[in-house]
């Protein structure tokens, strides 16, 4: 066997080894949805995008300089990582000194070298580790982690259970990383079947429901691109669009159609999305007087604990 022949071998006995077989999450820690004690009052959807998703940070600045606070997150992907990461109590300055300060590298798996997908283990253990371990259900701010059951395509919602792992089987990007094993079931990234969450949100009776969306405009679409970016845009489009009538007020900040993790991007979307949202903030506050609620009145010791079930697309 050659030398280049036997390295190969060894990277794929690597990658075979740290395959997602399922996970051994205690019983009382494996994933799950529990029903809502009461209705939220204001939900807060963060939506899907990889690395587009530092811009969520800025939107969350903006909310939190206005008083407003959801007592309901859901997150699809990285919106499942943000969301999760606020809902523990972080505030969104402290998020942004998190985002300037985050080593990509972090996540990066000896078998992706080989040119296979990823388990996505450290995604989970970065989210546990931050969470401090602590389960979905004990999060400052009740929060739902959207996810794609492969079987049958429908979109399902963890709230208790382990957090990471939740995260995790909401951001296993096909390609990217393997589906993630809960109980059983294979699950996948929400961006699948939800970017954007908000019909979720809509059927757990939030009252108010704020969606940000940090795709990219199909409208920029540089030319030459390639085609499966073309087609994926174009799908996401597709069902943001087909949702974006049950929400109170959709943010969709323009950060631009290419996507990066270098400092100055990270900070350009995130200062991008924070002044776009702030523009919005009156509406944000009409939509929240409608519903006879007021801003100071929207916190995030609510009482309520979660969301309801599957949502069947």
């Amino acid at each position: 066997m050659k030398g280049s022949e036997r390295a190969f071998a060894v990277l794929a006995m690597l990658a075979v080894a740290s395959c997602n077989f399922g996970d051994d999450v205690p019983g009382e820690r494996v994933p799950r949805f529990e029903p809502l004690s009461s209705p939220p009052s204001v939900a807060l959807v963060l939506g899907s995008g990889g690395p587009r998703g530092f811009a969520h940070v800025g939107v969350l600045k903006a909310l939190e300089a206005g008083g407003i606070r959801p007592d309901l997150i859901i997150g699809s992907s990285v919106g499942a990582m943000v969301g999760s990461l606020y809902a523990s109590g972080l505030s969104a300055a402290e998020l942004e000194r998190l985002a300037l300060q985050l080593n990509i590298t972090q996540f990066v798996e000896l078998r992706s070298w080989a040119g296979m997908a990823a388990s996505g283990r450290p995604v989970q253990e970065f989210v546990n580790t931050l969470l401090k371990g602590r389960p979905l259900e004990a999060l400052h701010v009740p929060f739902a982690a959207a996810a794609m059951r492969v079987r049958d395509g429908t979109l399902v919602l963890f709230n208790h259970g382990d957090a990471g792992l939740a995260v995790r089987a909401s951001s296993a990007s096909k390609g990217q990383y393997d589906a993630v094993t809960i109980d059983g079931e294979a699950y996948v990234d929400g961006d699948e079947v939800s970017p954007v969450p908000i019909h979720a949100a809509r059927g757990l009776g939030a009252k108010v429901v704020i969606a940000v969306d940090v795709s990219a405009f199909v409208e920029d679409t540089p030319p030459h691109v390639p085609r499966e970016w073309v087609q994926k845009d174009a799908r996401r489009a597709r069902q943001v669009a087909a949702e974006a009538p049950e929400a109170d007020v959709l943010l969709h900040p323009n950060i631009g159609y290419y996507a990066g993790h270098q400092e100055e991007y990270r900070r350009r979307v995130m200062a991008i999305a924070e002044r776009f949202t702030r523009e919005r903030l009156p509406a944000i506050r009409a939509a929240l007087a409608r519903a006879g609620i007021a801003p100071a009145a929207v916190h995030s010791a609510s009482s309520a604990r979660t969301p309801s079930g599957e949502t069947s697309r």
